[in-house]
């Protein structure tokens, strides 16, 4: 069983769901919205220098998702630990952690260490916090290891054991606006077909025109070529 790469294309992929990466407060992480009248659903997350987290909230919003945990916009306390939440968290957790891929990687050890745990992190993409509840639920460590391992942080681990070149590569890549690629590529159809300006696309991607044009021309997308539709002329009378 391997771990999930690009969560984003993954949801966007399997479900049909228009997934996005915008600019939020720091105390903002993620939201879904559902349209019933045009049976359609967003999910959007933060961008964030964190990427492991990103990615739980990604798998926790699929969740909501899933289990149709739809609130009505008055339905009160939105960030309250109700057990719609607790199951989200629950299925973040297994989505992107399960626990049959968890013992393929690490086998028949005896002991996981703080490196195993690092491993863990390093192979599935997620928190200590997270890798350290999974640990615990395969019983790999006690409740007391799994407890000291929830205070440690993502960036500890890859500087102590030798991945923080990995690590800044996914932060960059999670510290930036991703559009829905459905709704880009529709958008990018239109620029082809002449019919919407390059500047469109690039406000949807929070990019210059410029960064967007020099992308298009290495690529080979440009706008086709209509025929001018020049009026009817009526033949010339000789006086």
């Amino acid at each position: 069983m391997q771990p999930l790469g690009d969560l984003v294309a993954v949801i966007e992929q399997a479900t049909g769901i228009d997934v996005a990466v915008l600019d939020a407060g720091p105390d903002e992480h993620g939201l879904t919205m559902r349209d019933p009248v045009r049976e359609t659903i967003f999910i959007g997350v933060a961008r964030t220098r964190s990427p492991m987290r990103q990615r739980s909230t990604l798998a926790h919003e699929l969740g909501h998702v899933l289990f149709e945990d739809w609130a009505d916009s008055d339905a009160g306390d939105w960030s309250a630990r109700d057990p719609a939440e607790i199951r989200a968290d629950a299925f973040a957790r297994h989505l992107l952690i399960p626990v049959e891929g968890l013992r393929d990687f690490i086998g028949q050890r005896p002991a996981v260490t703080e490196s195993g745990l690092s491993a863990v992190v390093q192979r599935f993409l997620v928190s200590p916090q997270i890798a350290a509840i999974a640990l615990r639920d395969a019983r790999y460590i006690d409740e007391t290891t799994k407890r000291d391992w929830m205070t440690l942080r993502t960036a500890q681990l890859a500087a102590r054991f030798g991945w923080s070149d990995q690590y800044q590569v996914l932060q960059a890549s999670s510290d930036q606006r991703r559009a829905p690629q459905r709704l880009l590529a529709r958008a990018i159809a239109g620029y082809v077909e002449g019919v919407l300006p390059a500047q469109a696309i690039a406000t949807l991607r929070g990019i210059s025109v410029k960064a967007l044009m020099d992308e298009f021309g290495e690529a080979g997308v440009t706008p086709a070529e209509r025929p001018i539709a020049w009026a009817e002329t009526g033949r010339a009378t000789r006086r």
